[in-house]
């Protein structure tokens, strides 16, 4: 085989998103470089926006152009100003996966035939290219489909527990706690007896979390659910939040409801608030539109984005590899991860597929196969 099929996204002037699967040579590797045939890669929601931008995929139509597949949807001319950078851009996606190294240069002999995961930031094609130093080893009886997701979900989870160590706090709130990630967070967290407040939005959600042994579960549908949320801060000492939601007045609530618990028992005047600081990382943008914040948390609080690639060079090295041989070690216990269903590149652009894997479904994960279907 001499062609290598990608899936690459543009969106143009003109308002138009176009998913595109195109054939290049299969690359060759210099000597710090391999070269891993794709055999799984996932679909994560870190993925979708660079995928599909603000398409209306529902309005999207497959066809051939000049033999090349693709998939054209509109996108409205109210958001063309948000994603001016890119415009016009052809760009690579799928951000890891993992597959097997077909061909390894001089010095990076020691991975040939090895099955490893790598973040490349272009994992949806079937033969990638990248420096052996980016290459995480498995153990052999791991699978391609258990190891695709080695980086994204598990290293974030280690991160926040990093982070919460570096910055000394007690406890933390997760939002969107049922997820592959927050199933992941919850596992850590009781290896490590750090207590966790795990916010879902359904009652199946709860009772997915409760078979796992979380403790603290708290439905945000609830009428009472920032008394709940108090009582559980009161409870843990949680000052720090990390927010999957983004949009709306979600990281407002849990700020207010860390002030309300640290306050409970207070007495007199404190014009500035509580003197412990109070942090919410938003980690994601599941809900669109600003993000709005009051003034019911006093004076010393923080709410900003996070972002795990920044977190990791903090950490170092060192750290960093220690974390990821961490991954390697647990990879079918600690940071499995539940698939829902494989899909080929051209089922991946395709709109009726995009509509099973976009909304996000909690406990629902896609991988794409780049081999499947030829």
């Amino acid at each position: 085989m001499s062609e290598n099929r990608q899936i690459v996204s543009s969106a143009t002037h003109q308002g138009e998103l176009i998913l595109s699967i195109v054939q290049n040579e299969i690359p060759t590797p210099n000597d710090e470089e391999v070269i891993v045939k794709m055999e799984a890669a996932p679909i994560n929601p870190s993925d979708m926006f660079p995928m599909l931008t603000f398409a209306d995929y529902s309005k999207g139509k497959l066809m051939v152009d000049d033999q090349q597949q693709k998939m054209v949807a509109p996108i409205s001319e109210q958001y063309l100003d948000a994603i001016r950078s890119r415009l016009d851009q052809i760009l690579p996606v799928g951000n890891e996966g993992a597959g097997r190294v077909i061909a390894a240069g001089t010095n990076a002999k020691h991975l040939g035939g090895k099955l490893v995961s790598l973040v490349s930031g272009q994992c949806y094609q079937q033969f990638v290219k990248v420096p052996a130093a980016m290459c995480l080893a498995h153990k052999e009886d791991t699978t391609a489909a258990e190891a695709a997701s080695s980086f994204v979900n598990p290293i974030t989870a280690l991160c926040f527990i990093e982070t919460l160590k570096t910055e000394g706090h007690k406890a933390m709130v997760h939002t969107a706690a049922a997820s592959n990630l927050g199933q992941m967070l919850l596992k850590l967290c009781l290896q490590e007896n750090i207590e966790l407040i795990c916010i879902i939005r359904s009652v199946e959600q709860a009772e997915l979390l409760r078979t796992l042994g979380a403790k603290y579960i708290i439905n945000s549908m609830d009428e009472d659910f920032k008394e709940q949320l108090v009582d559980a801060m009161t409870e843990t000492s949680a000052t720090l939040a990390f927010d999957a939601i983004g949009g709306g007045r979600m990281a407002d609530t849990l700020l207010s409801s860390m002030e309300h618990a640290l306050s409970r028992n207070a007495s007199g005047l404190n014009t500035y608030g509580s003197e412990q600081h109070k942090q919410v990382y938003i980690y994601g943008r599941l809900a669109r539109g600003p993000i709005t914040l009051g003034q019911n948390y006093g004076m010393y609080w923080g709410a900003g984005g996070w972002l795990v690639t920044p977190v990791l060079k903090k950490l170092g090295l060192r750290r960093a590899a220690e974390l990821q041989a961490r991954v390697v070690n647990e990879i079918k216990t600690t940071f499995a991860s539940h698939i829902t269903g494989d899909l080929s590149l051209l089922e991946a652009i395709d709109p009726v597929h995009i509509a099973r894997y976009l909304p996000k479904k909690t406990g629902e994960k896609y991988l794409i196969k780049p081999q499947k279907g030829l």
